[in-house]
């Protein structure tokens, strides 16, 4: 995150606490409004003309929430889990996203756009399932899943359907069946289902070193050995702890926008990958950062932070339930023994509510 970014947000935040004082103190008045206009080259910010922004309140957010949408405004809440972003978009009336994978991409824009890593579809559920959860990214690709996305995704479903307490919900996603769970003190426990650890599956051509595993497997990266764990989340995740030169690694030396890319389009990569780097604490404390397909540098990764505790088990470095640092704040991941799922449960709070001109 942009250190204007960061400071938009602080700002979003501030003006949110005064004006729910405000509130409380008098009867019911319409939700404030303040309308920003994008500026810059007009033809870069087509896809996003103007954005209109109000600050969470419960009564401003039940408003907005019923608001039908005109034929190009497009109403959306901001989240944010651990910093990673998202554009929530209500699509519980269709099978179609309501913006096209270009349409995303500019929605996701910092500068001429919305700002997010990501654009989050809340659809009908299918097979069973009580909701479907698609997801662009900032560039336009669609991953199969996000972690910290679906933390979210439950956050916003609770929000639409006016719920209060512990609830779970059945979520199709591209990895499978996810269940998010919302607990008492407002994070959420996710049951992210069992690591696909099978070389042709993750998908990667490395061949295997551990039964049919990829562990510690030798990846030649900008003129460095690098040994590397791979496993799927129903996401591919290429996870090192260094190089066969440098055996510790100290991830915040890192400079993510050099060395990320390289292993995301990298050749044993067919399907490119996400890249977990990971520097070990203690056996139940781990500290990452992460290069995501289709994102680059983000905040957090949940299913990153799921694939490190994974492969770290399997290299023998972590205990299975653990603690893993991210830039935006902790996750507590555990790898079950008794039916192979891995569990990650983190925070996922509302920023803003939002109308954009697409």
């Amino acid at each position: 995150m942009s250190s204007a970014t960061a400071a938009a947000t602080a700002t979003i935040a501030a003006a949110a606490a005064a004006a729910a004082a405000k509130l409380a103190a008098t009867p019911a008045p319409a939700p404030s409004r303040r309308r920003l206009t994008l500026r810059g080259n007009p033809t870069a910010r087509r896809g996003v003309a103007a954005m209109a922004v109000s600050t969470p309140r419960s009564a401003a957010a039940a408003a907005f929430l019923e608001r039908r949408e005109s034929e190009r405004a497009l109403h959306f809440v901001k989240y944010q889990g651990l910093g990673n972003d998202f554009i929530m978009v209500d699509n519980r009336d269709s099978a179609v996203p309501k913006v096209t994978p270009e349409e995303a991409a500019k929605l996701c824009d910092r500068n001429f756009g919305v700002g997010a890593d990501g654009v989050i579809f809340v659809m009908p559920g299918v097979n069973g399932a009580d909701y479907t959860m698609r997801i662009f990214n900032s560039d336009g690709s669609e991953p199969e899943m996000c972690g910290n996305g679906v933390r979210c995704f439950a956050r916003f479903i609770a929000e639409l359907e006016n719920l209060q307490g512990t609830h779970s919900f059945k979520i199709h996603t591209g990895a499978g069946l996810i269940i998010p769970e919302i607990q008492n003190d407002g994070k959420v426990k996710v049951d992210m289902g069992q690591p696909i650890l099978s070389g042709p599956d993750i998908p990667t051509k490395l061949p295997s070193t551990k039964n049919e595993a990829v562990v510690q497997a030798d990846l030649a990266v900008d003129g460095s050995t690098w040994q590397v764990t791979c496993v799927s989340m129903g996401n591919p995740h290429c996870v090192t702890f260094g190089t066969k030169e440098l055996k510790v690694l100290h991830v915040d030396d890192l400079k993510l926008s050099d060395i990320g890319p390289k292993f995301e389009h990298h050749e044993m990569f067919p399907a490119r990958t996400n890249t977990e780097f990971v520097e070990v604490l203690s056996r139940s404390h781990l500290k990452m950062r992460v290069w995501e397909r289709g994102a680059g540098a983000t905040l957090a990764c949940g299913t990153g932070a799921c694939a490190v505790v994974v492969a770290a088990v399997l290299e023998g470095r972590a205990e299975q339930k653990c603690v893993v640092d991210l830039p935006g704040g902790p996750l507590e991941i555990e790898w079950r023994e008794d039916d192979n799922h891995i569990y990650m449960t983190g925070p996922a709070e509302a920023v803003f509510y939002g109308s954009a001109v697409h």
